[in-house]
């Protein structure tokens, strides 16, 4: 099941986060800051230890003091490479990878890829509800994910993509 919520990610009541970060693992949005701070120190620690990811890659670290358990981060850009349609599918699909492996029923994730200069909502919407219905198809987990934004623009952008097609 995919759904789509106007609440903040880190109210989320899930097995797992995701969030974007740049290849350098540094937060690329306002919500990847806010789940950093509400993880707690731990997390800024551990994240100091991986290193850089390519873009595309993903990396799942403990939820640190987030109801989550867990956060599964994902690279959307580096220096070198802007936020694209295929770094944001690339992301995703590694990013759900390790939350099959590690058996999490439940997953919350913000839109991927949005914000000045970079991918509009709807484009958003297009490759990360094909991404997740592609995997929840062919894979157990997770089972419920969850879409979590932050504006009626992108709740739209969203929900219309997940209503059913009229004929």
């Amino acid at each position: 099941m995919i759904d789509v919520r106007r609440e903040p990610l880190i109210t989320a009541d899930v097995e797992c986060v995701l969030r974007s970060v740049g290849s350098d693992l540094e937060p690329l949005t306002a919500v990847g800051r806010e789940v950093g701070a509400a993880a707690g120190e731990d997390l800024l620690e551990r994240m100091e230890q991986i290193g850089d990811l390519p873009v595309g890659g993903a990396v799942i670290t403990p939820a640190g003091n987030l109801s989550a358990s867990f956060i599964v981060h994902v690279a959307l850009r580096s220096h070198d490479e802007p936020v694209s349609v295929g770094g944001v599918r690339k992301a995703l699909q590694n990013g759900l990878r390790h939350a099959c492996r590690m058996d999490i029923e439940t997953l919350a994730l913000p839109p991927l890829g949005t914000g000045a200069g970079n991918l509009d909502a709807e484009e958003a919407a297009d490759v990360m509800l094909e991404v997740l219905r592609g995997h929840m198809e062919s894979e157990e987990y997770p089972r419920e994910v969850t879409v979590m934004v932050a504006t009626e623009y992108e709740l739209q952008a969203f929900a219309s993509r997940l209503e059913p097609a009229v004929d």
